[in-house]
């Protein structure tokens, strides 16, 4: 079986010959494509739950470096062989067994997803699968997958009141808001509905930023949206972006642009030991950070954050 889906603009094909894994896709749905388009893939996946592989197998590829940064987050190890594929082995938590290993081309074109044939989580598997092929293919292509919540905010006129086009994205902007897991960006995008009628939430973990043609900056919302449930095939422009932390009282002031660097390129996925890779997201950070304002919000966990950083970014 084939499916297409097409994430900030890019088509990808995900194959199964295993219809049971495929319909644990649900949150795809919204993102769903016809498969007769013209358009070709930036990458195919297989997905099968036909165990890891062997140890001779693995053996034929070398440790580059294993993503353990916190415990209650997912362990990747990552892995090239000598004809420079890839091997990327992940587990749902630090001390937790693999539980699917994805072997990719080198240029990350095509990947063979295989699940442990005891892996009761098969979503997480296809989830964790298709965000590594995709942010790896898409960091040429002015794209990146952020480890941010994002909401949307119309626009005020110059009557106060607010810009409401057709579709609810018209006349809204986005504004992203980073941080370490923990730091509070889900709460602080909670505060941001409470507090502004005109507010909406895209993304709540792993929204999309791409650089369009035009040089614009928009941000999509993608399959991906980590606990909380929020898969929106919508997208809008970025107003700003914000780097939040705990603090007794709110404020927030702008940040140079190597604070904006660091803390964009923290929050991106990516492979960064990889040179190409590297350079491509730094172009594309560079970008956005030169033409979108970034702040940083010291904050409490109530409304009146919201309302600082609103007024802040103005």
């Amino acid at each position: 079986m084939t499916r297409i889906y097409c994430v900030a603009g890019h088509n990808f094909q995900v194959e199964s010959s295993n219809e049971m894994l495929l319909a644990q896709m649900t949150n795809y749905e919204p993102f769903g494509v016809n498969q007769e388009l013209d358009a070709e893939p930036i990458f195919v996946l297989e997905v099968e739950q036909n165990g890891l592989l062997t140890d001779e197998q693995r053996s034929a590829y070398q440790h580059v470096f294993t993503d353990n940064s916190e415990d209650d987050m997912p362990r990747i190890e990552v892995y090239r062989s000598s004809e420079k594929d890839w091997l990327i082995r992940v587990s749902q938590v630090a001390t937790s067994p693999i539980c699917c290993e994805l072997i990719c081309t080198s240029d990350f074109t095509h990947g063979a997803l295989h699940i442990d044939g005891n892996c009761q989580d098969i979503r997480f598997c296809i989830d964790n699968g298709l965000m590594l092929m995709y942010a790896f293919r898409t960091a040429p292509l002015m794209t990146l997958e952020m480890h941010a919540a994002v909401v949307v905010k119309r626009e005020a006129m110059g009557n106060g009141l607010s810009a409401i086009g057709e579709e609810r994205g018209d006349e809204a902007k986005g504004y992203l808001f980073l941080g370490h897991s923990g730091t509070g960006k889900s709460t602080h995008a909670r505060q941001w509905l409470a507090a502004f009628e005109d507010a909406w939430l895209l993304n709540d973990d792993n929204p999309i930023l791409r650089v369009m043609d035009d040089g614009q900056v928009r941000v999509y919302g993608s399959p991906w949206s980590g606990k909380t449930p929020c898969y929106k095939n919508e997208s809008a422009p970025v107003r700003a972006i914000v780097k939040l932390s705990q603090a007794p009282e709110n404020k927030i002031h702008s940040i140079t642009l190597p604070q904006a660097y660091a803390y964009m390129l923290s929050s991106a996925s990516g492979l960064k030991m990889e040179q190409t890779m590297a350079d491509n997201m730094f172009e594309t950070i560079k970008h956005i950070i030169t033409h979108i304002p970034c702040y940083h919000l010291a904050c409490l966990p109530n409304e009146e954050a919201a309302r600082v950083c609103w007024a802040g970014v103005q």
